[in-house]
């Protein structure tokens, strides 16, 4: 299965190397798009949530390293949730 990574810049100018175990996420983010905090969250949820499934359904159990990022991509989101201009850009997808 093609796995790959995604880098985010945050509202602060952090950046953050995130990992997918699908391609899937190509069809969620835009590399060069600056997405609102919420709208990028629920995207990644939605991604994870359908590559974890297909990591499920080929070996028979689901991707906890893909879980795992998406707990520390809402950890390091926290800090911007109340910031209604907290926009992220995704900068580039990398391979895995």
């Amino acid at each position: 299965m093609p796995a790959m990574h995604y880098r985010l810049r945050w509202p602060d100018a952090s950046e953050t190397v995130c990992y997918s175990p699908s391609l899937v996420i190509h069809d969620y983010l835009t590399p060069g798009e600056d997405y609102p905090l919420p709208e990028l969250l629920q995207r990644v949820r939605e991604a994870t949530a359908i590559a974890s499934e297909r990591v499920r359904e080929k070996f028979g159990f689901a991707c906890s390293r893909a879980a795992d990022q998406l707990l520390q991509t809402e950890a390091h989101a926290a800090p911007f949730v109340d910031d209604a201009e907290a926009r992220v850009r995704v900068v580039a997808f990398e391979p895995a």
